[in-house]
């Protein structure tokens, strides 16, 4: 019988605790460089301590505390200690300047702030001074020498252990109402200052046990999660995290996402949450290494994958392979398939969620043609995220899947996806008129996607309504539709389609180098760098090609007039990519306005 009653997530750790005791619950990679687990009963022993820590430093229920550092398991510690004691998570992007993270804590109304390494704690301290709400520093990294108005972790759950109501952890615990606050979760302000989005303990229970509803056996038996998106975006928490605790699994924690290829081979895990950027770019690598190989291995490989296609049907409608068919591609898996698995680390993986942004077709195809379930879901941070998801036994690339239990899903005016459950916000924090503007006069959250639901209820985003481009000629496009067929192409890496009020629609496109590279190789074409090599006439004349081919089931007015390849990758150091990778739109617009306008040069 379990203690208590499941009405928040803090709640389920408890039972879980009491459930599974000296099994492992993460694993972590130390300093000697090697994974380390963490038990559940070792895990609860700190968040404790870190609880009694933060009642005796005065916290009390409602009151806010933020979170600012990369993922690690002391975040996990910060995070449940802060929600067991009745107190509210604001988590701030790893990735967040000073100045950004000096707006969330200060709207936010945080009294305390945790941070994971020395870096993070000086970007905090550069802006203390304007924060007069803002009281001591807690970090998760060792410091050599004190600094005022910081406590080191270790120090912190010491100071609770030495607490003498040990009691009191429960007494707040206990009573936590599921429509309380649970995290205040600032979305990415493209436009504007981000909104702070109030999820409550309900919201959180809720998914968790959504997400289980759509295949309650798929989960079964031991499992092994890789975390690697921010903790602090509601995709990786509620997917990444809290379902794992729900669920009993384990998991690791990855050293950050460019040293992810590294630690999907060590731990092979069998359970993964990414968005698609990850999948866009472990196809493109595969492509790159097939081009520079030998005829041979060319060859074997273009059989393998018309093998793979054939395989859609079976994987995609969980039916098993038989006769002749059957045969030729456990061949195929025995020779190609197992070994680019394995070279990738994901020999073991029965499952890949992918969410937080459209996968294209052709990345979906290709991972689940070899036998890797890519299971694409759909939300928004207002959503917790979860609210449709692809089931194990129906996956139908280019769809996000049907809506998870007790939610409703309708389209609206004009095309947009409206949704109704109870993962859905409380509403923005102190601000009225942006909650009041996010739900129809009925009670549905308007999502601000369009969207189509087929015969299955399977949802399909055909794109955003902010992004719509409107043209001169007064025609409605959607660009995220026309990107990733695009990115089809092995030789396309990253694209952003424009063509705002303009007479035709263009294309900023970023090759895929290395598929390039070969491909110039072949052709003795010689370049001395990447900028010479994207203004090469041979080149040019190959993405005409590339574009010509991907685009051809397109109206006249949704073709590509114009093109620039770019000389870099784009990506969330050069401000393009947000934290969770998808294009910054108004960003990419400003920065590059000169190639832009060079390709409408009448």
């Amino acid at each position: 019988m379990a203690s208590y009653e499941e009405t928040s997530m803090g709640a389920i750790f408890q039972n879980r605790v009491e459930e599974y005791g000296e099994k492992a619950l993460v694993a972590y990679k130390n300093k000697a460089g090697v994974y380390e687990d963490i038990s559940w009963n070792k895990m609860n022993e700190m968040v404790r301590d870190v609880g009694l820590f933060l009642i005796s430093r005065g916290v009390q229920p409602g009151d806010k505390i933020a979170l600012f550092s990369p993922n690690r398991y002391e975040w996990w510690i910060a995070d449940l200690a802060i929600l067991s004691i009745g107190a509210v998570n604001v988590p701030i992007y790893a990735t967040n300047s000073a100045k950004e993270s000096e707006y969330i804590i200060d709207n936010s109304d945080s009294k305390m702030c945790f941070v994971g390494t020395k870096d993070h704690m000086e970007r905090i301290l550069e802006v203390k001074g304007g924060l007069p709400n803002l009281g001591e520093i807690i970090i998760f990294d060792d410091l050599d020498s004190p600094v005022e108005g910081v406590i080191g972790l270790k120090t912190a759950m010491e100071e609770g252990r030495a607490y003498k109501n040990k009691g009191e952890f429960d007494e707040r615990l206990k009573p936590i109402n599921m429509d309380d606050v649970a995290t205040i979760i600032y979305t990415s302000g493209t436009t504007g200052n981000p909104k702070g989005v109030m999820l409550t303990h309900k919201n959180f229970v809720s998914n968790v046990t959504q997400i289980h509803n759509v295949a309650p056996t798929f989960f079964e038996g031991e499992q092994l999660f890789l975390s690697f998106l921010p903790l602090s975006h509601s995709l990786e928490r509620t997917v990444g995290y809290y379902a794992p605790i729900y669920l009993g699994k384990k998991v690791a924690f990855a050293e950050d996402v460019s040293k992810l290829v590294e630690n999907l081979k060590e731990l092979r895990p069998t359970l993964m949450v990414s968005v698609p950027r990850i999948y866009e770019k472990a196809h493109a690598g595969i492509l790159a290494k097939v081009a520079g190989g030998s005829a041979i291995k060319q060859a074997l490989f273009g059989w393998a994958m018309g093998l793979a296609k054939k395989n859609l049907p079976y994987i995609c409608n969980d039916k098993p392979r038989t006769g002749w068919f059957g045969f030729q591609y456990n061949l195929a898996d025995k020779i190609i398939f197992s070994k680019l698995k394995d070279a990738l680390g994901m020999d073991r993986l029965i499952g890949a969620v992918s969410g937080g942004g459209p996968l294209s077709v052709s990345d979906a195809e290709f991972f689940l043609g070899m036998g890797i379930r890519i299971l694409e879901g759909f939300g928004l941070t207002e959503t917790t995220p979860v609210t449709n998801a692809n089931k194990p036994s129906l996956i139908k690339p280019g769809k996000v899947g049907a809506p998870v239990q007790d939610t409703e899903v309708k389209i609206g005016e004009g095309g947009e996806v409206l949704i109704k459950g109870p993962q859905v916000m409380k509403g923005y924090y102190k601000n009225d008129a942006a909650t009041k503007e996010a739900f129809t006069d009925d009670g549905f959250f308007r999502t601000g996607d369009i969207g189509e639901i087929d015969e299955d209820q399977y949802l399909k985003i055909t794109g955003r309504i902010k992004d719509l481009i409107v043209t001169s000629g007064g025609k409605n496009i959607s660009p995220s539709n026309i990107e990733n067929s695009l990115l089809a192409s092995g030789f396309i890496e990253q694209v952003a389609v424009i063509g705002d009020n303009r007479k035709f629609l263009a294309a900023l496109i970023v090759p895929a180098f290395e598929s390039l590279e070969a491909w110039a190789k072949e052709k003795n074409i010689s370049f001395g760098s990447r900028k010479e090599l994207a203004a090469n006439a041979e080149v040019i004349k190959l993405y005409e090609k590339e574009i010509e081919e991907t685009m051809k089931d397109y109206a006249r007015v949704e073709q590509i007039r114009k093109f620039q390849l770019m000389e870099k990758e784009w990506s969330q150091d050069t401000d393009e990519l947000t934290p969770t990778m998808k294009l910054k739109r108004m960003v990419v617009n400003k920065k590059y306005a000169a190639e832009i306008e060079e390709m409408y040069v009448e």
